[in-house]
Formats: C-alpha cells, sequence, structure tokens
C-alpha cells in the first residue's frame, strides 16, 4: 500500500507552535459532545510533539467500538465541517476540516481494538520521549520541503525509511514485532 494523499496544497512547515495542544484541545471539546461513539480521543501527529517543526493541521485520531455503522458520527461531523476523504488507507475513517483561512484539522477514527498499537500513537510517544530523534525528524522535514513543495505524496514516501526506523525501535520497546508503516 503506498502513503495516504491527504491534500494537494502546496507545503507548509511550520516551527513549533505551543498553541497547537490548546488549537487541538479546543477542536476535541467540538466533537466530542456531538460524538457519543467515540471511546478515545488523542492529539496525534507533528503537532503534538513538543519543539518538532510541522505542517500547521492538527491531527487527531479517535476510536469507535467498530467502524460498521459509522454513517451518523460522519453525518454530525460533517455538520461541523469535517469532510469523508477516500484515502485508500484500510481500517479507518479519514475526515478533514479545512475552512478557509482558517486552522485545518484532520481526524483519523479507527476500531478500538487497534487503539493500543496504533503506529500514530507510537510515532508520537516516542518522539516525545526521544527529543534527539525528534530533531533528526525535523531536520528531515526540512531538508524534503523545499525539494518536494508541491508535492505531498512525494514528501510523505521521502519520510517513509525515517518513519519506519523509528516506528520498529518504539514496537520494539513493546515486544512487538515490525510491521511495514503504510499498512493500515
Amino acid at each position: 500500500m503506498s502513503p495516504p494523499k491527504p491534500h494537494s496544497d502546496p507545503l507548509e512547515i511550520a516551527p513549533y507552535n505551543p498553541a497547537w495542544s490548546e488549537i487541538y484541545a479546543a477542536e476535541r471539546a467540538h466533537i466530542l459532545p456531538v460524538s457519543p461513539e467515540i471511546l478515545d480521543f488523542e492529539h496525534i501527529g507533528s503537532t503534538a510533539v513538543p519543539g518538532l517543526r510541522a505542517k500547521p493541521i492538527i491531527d487527531m485520531m479517535a476510536s469507535v467500538e467498530r467502524l460498521v455503522g459509522t454513517e451518523g458520527i460522519v453525518a454530525r461531523l460533517n455538520e461541523l465541517g469535517y469532510e469523508l476523504i477516500d484515502t485508500g488507507m484500510r481500517n479507518r475513517l479519514f475526515l478533514r476540516k479545512y475552512p478557509a483561512g482558517e486552522q485545518k484539522y484532520h481526524l483519523h477514527i479507527v476500531e478500538q481494538s487497534t487503539w493500543a498499537t496504533r503506529k500514530e500513537r507510537l510515532m508520537r510517544d516516542y518522539l516525545r520521549e526521544h527529543p534527539a530523534e525528534a530533531a533528526a525528524y525535523g531536520a528531515l522535514k526540512d531538508g524534503l520541503v523545499d525539494k518536494y513543495k508541491n508535492d505531498s505524496e512525494g514528501y510523505t514516501k521521502a519520510k517513509t525509511a525515517f518513519i519506519q526506523r523509528v516506528l520498529d525501535q518504539a514496537r520494539a520497546r513493546l515486544g512487538l514485532p515490525s510491521e511495514d508503516v503504510w499498512e493500515n
């Protein structure tokens, strides 16, 4: 499976913004009251790692008991401005909220049974615990952003080896085998 194709806007990598955690918390507060199916809800991605440069898009992950029958939650999220996007990623729903000129959001909804070993959560936690790895990831992004300014998929693919290495280390700490970064 190839990396997801989140959007085609020109890439922007911003310095870490301490307000990202507050922006996440405010959006979480909008989503949870209309989404009683959600069991867990967390800030993921680079904006969730203190000090890490990132695309200024707040990535979030939520779990539900099952993805089957989630039409109601998708409809309610649509009323909040979220759009369901077919990315080709298996075992998840991917929604985005891109209001013109305002903060952008990505929301991944996954099944609760996969929550503990979600790659996005493992990578976030590993980078939080290993500042040198987070700095290396930031440097990698800085080196790639100009080359892939208008090629989000190419940018993501160019980061794959680094992401795979970090995820392998994060999974090994938990006694889990390596898994291809782009599966699931």
